[in-house]
């Protein structure tokens, strides 16, 4: 899903009459779960692409800091 980043997407799920969406980023080393929510409109709510992109936003700044780290103790 672009308008959140790279290497975002999103898996549909229709269970009964309820319909679910899954945000994921896939990493080099880990698929991130973005968000998981029920989809009721036909766009994808503001309030959900905000949040998966400050958690998208997080990862990356954990992760670098980690390599940054180990780096670091080289």
């Amino acid at each position: 899903m672009p308008t959140i980043g790279t290497g975002c997407h999103e898996l549909r799920i229709v269970d009964a009459k309820i319909s679910w969406r899954i945000m994921y980023h896939i990493a080099g080393d880990a698929i991130v779960i973005l968000d998981v929510f029920r989809k009721q409109t036909e766009a994808t709510p503001k309030v959900v692409v905000t949040a998966c992109r400050r958690r998208l936003n997080e990862y990356h700044r954990l992760t670098a800091s980690q390599k940054d780290r180990q780096h670091a103790k080289r």
